[in-house]
């Protein structure tokens, strides 16, 4: 059988955006400045999370700046 999900957990410093077609998204902000995801600034230490509403999410965009992020998303 086929895997049907696939969890991907990364850190990232550099501007980006997660993929299409994710079906959980989770971010932390785990440095010492703001950063923002979705056009959502998070202060340092801040986590938000998109839970699974029966669709993949469309890309989200996200602006680290000199802070770092660590993002799981579900494919």
């Amino acid at each position: 059988m086929d895997i049907l999900a696939e969890p991907i957990e990364l850190e990232v410093t550099a501007d980006g955006s997660t993929p299409q077609g994710a079906l959980f998204v989770s971010v932390k902000n785990i440095a010492g400045s703001s950063a923002t995801f979705n056009g959502v600034k998070l202060d340092p230490g801040e986590a938000k999370s998109y839970s699974f509403v029966g669709k993949g999410y469309k890309a989200m965009p996200y602006t680290v700046g000199t802070s770092k992020l660590r993002i799981l998303y579900i494919l």
